[in-house]
């Protein structure tokens, strides 16, 4: 496994980027939709057509197949919208990422192609009241292919000594979510870069996801759901598979193994004594546990003074604002 990232991006991916030179019409509001397309569609064309009629200030395209034809065609159509074809093998938060960093409004929408197209997606004004706090993410109200609800709503526990994700689709507005479903939300793009955006060397979406989102939380950010901002799928919805692997190991000793330090309580670190508990439940060697643990410390370390919170006092005041 690759090293821990320690800056946004820093991974740098070879790609080719068509259009975006020119002005997208109808400008109505500060933030940058980001469109995440597994395939092509048919329908890309009214994509594209909704998302200028909201009103967004950028349209970024993430192509994850290389080899569609039919892109050239449609940036010829659509000269405003900046499509980015990642040509290596990329995660999901990595293109996520290439989104965030080709675009320069102040919030990033993130979308997937597998989202009904046929209504608004956001109105400039509910992207005012969303926006006017400055918050990290606003993850919206998901519904099923055929407006059914299914659980969007995350909150972390504690069970036989782990962290037990909770979620719900019981929903209430202002709610606070530990992590966006499916990574669809409204982003803050400072604060997003600021926290170092999607760790790519984790391969896995939940973990990825997971990661990143609690991350967000241990630093001092927030997350927070909104009822007024609803979208719908028009495929199925994806499955999350949290399934235990060298992925939840690096979530495990980035998110969870980390303490405030109960001497100064001004920054976070890993205490030596928690190798053992890691090392057990890890399956992996004792050499191989021993150099994934040390090089968590120091990333820890090198980012010690971001921490304001650790993952109990996380779990133990869920809410409680």
């Amino acid at each position: 496994m690759n090293p821990i990232p320690s800056i946004f991006n820093e991974r740098q991916i070879s790609m080719t980027v068509l259009g975006g030179k020119e002005v997208v019409p109808n400008i109505k509001m500060n933030v940058s939709a980001i469109l995440i397309n597994k395939g092509w569609s048919t329908y890309r064309s009214k994509m594209i057509e909704n998302l200028i009629r909201c009103g967004f200030s950028e349209i970024i395209s993430i192509e994850s197949d290389p080899e569609n034809y039919s892109i050239e065609d449609f940036s010829r159509k659509f000269p405003f919208v900046k499509v980015v074809i990642p040509l290596e093998d990329s995660t999901d938060g990595d293109l996520i990422n290439i989104g965030v960093s080709e675009s320069s409004s102040d919030y990033a929408l993130v979308l997937r192609d597998s989202l009904d197209f046929s209504t608004d997606i956001l109105t400039p004004t509910l992207a005012s009241n969303l926006t006017e706090s400055g918050i990290f993410c606003i993850s919206p109200r998901l519904l099923g292919k055929d407006n059914f609800s299914f659980p969007v709503l995350f909150s972390p526990s504690i069970r036989h000594a782990s962290l037990n994700v909770m979620s719900t689709s019981v929903v209430s507005d202002g709610s606070e979510n530990l992590f966006p479903f499916d990574s669809i939300a409204l982003y803050n793009r400072r604060k997003f870069i600021d926290l170092g955006g999607f760790d790519y060397t984790i391969l896995s979406n939940y973990w990825q996801n997971l990661d990143f989102a609690f991350r967000a939380w241990l630093w001092g950010e927030e997350i927070k759901f909104s009822t007024a901002f609803s979208l719908s799928y028009s495929t199925e919805v994806p499955i999350l598979d949290n399934s235990p692997s060298q992925f939840s190991n690096r979530f495990y000793l980035k998110n969870l193994v980390p303490r405030i330090d109960k001497k100064h309580a001004d920054h976070g670190l890993i205490p030596r004594s928690s190798f053992f508990a890691f090392w057990g439940s890890s399956s992996c060697g004792f050499f191989e546990a021993n150099a994934r643990f040390k090089e968590a410390r120091e990333w820890v370390e090198q980012n010690k003074y971001r921490f304001k919170r650790d993952a109990l006092d996380l779990v133990e005041n869920w809410g409680n604002k």
